[in-house]
């Protein structure tokens, strides 16, 4: 007799961790306000949040109707994409020509700091500082005394 209570219990342990993992594996509900702010308004090529022509109130139906039928974020950004082909999204996706946008800024940035690390030190070995420039008469002891006196106290 104890032996068919512990299958039981067993058995309704088991459905309980499977129906929890069910219910954590399903993606959140998408909301109107979530997906226009990462779309654009085809017609005015503005983010779809911030307009309010005629074709953003069409494109905001359509995003609520897939919302209203059940579909998750990526389903309705793909729905949109057949729809109204890849413009229609805020960033575009990071494949093909498109990975370019991606790469290219980040890769001019670091170009220029290696670029800067290594003129730098040269500019300076050149440079001369505490030099007189050429032609220019030197100071006499007094006021060079003067001058020091006053950057020593500036600093």
């Amino acid at each position: 007799m104890i032996a068919p209570v512990r299958t039981l219990a067993l058995a309704l342990a088991v459905s309980v961790l499977v129906a929890t993992a069910a219910v954590a594996a399903v993606q959140p509900r998408a909301s109107l306000l979530d997906i226009e702010s990462q779309v654009m308004c085809v017609s005015c090529r503005e983010p779809l949040d911030e307009v309010d022509s005629p074709q953003a109130v069409s494109e905001k139906r359509y995003i609520q109707g897939l919302i209203d039928k059940g579909y998750t974020k990526p389903q309705i950004l793909h729905a949109l994409v057949q729809q109204y082909t890849v413009a229609v999204l805020g960033r575009p996706p990071a494949s093909g020509f498109n990975l370019l946008i991606y790469i290219v800024p980040p890769a001019i940035l670091l170009g220029g700091l290696a670029l800067l690390v290594w003129t730098l030190p040269r500019w300076r070995a050149r440079g001369g500082a505490g030099r007189p420039l050429p032609g220019a008469a030197p100071l006499p002891p007094d006021e060079a005394k003067r001058l020091d006196d006053d950057l020593a106290n500036t600093i």
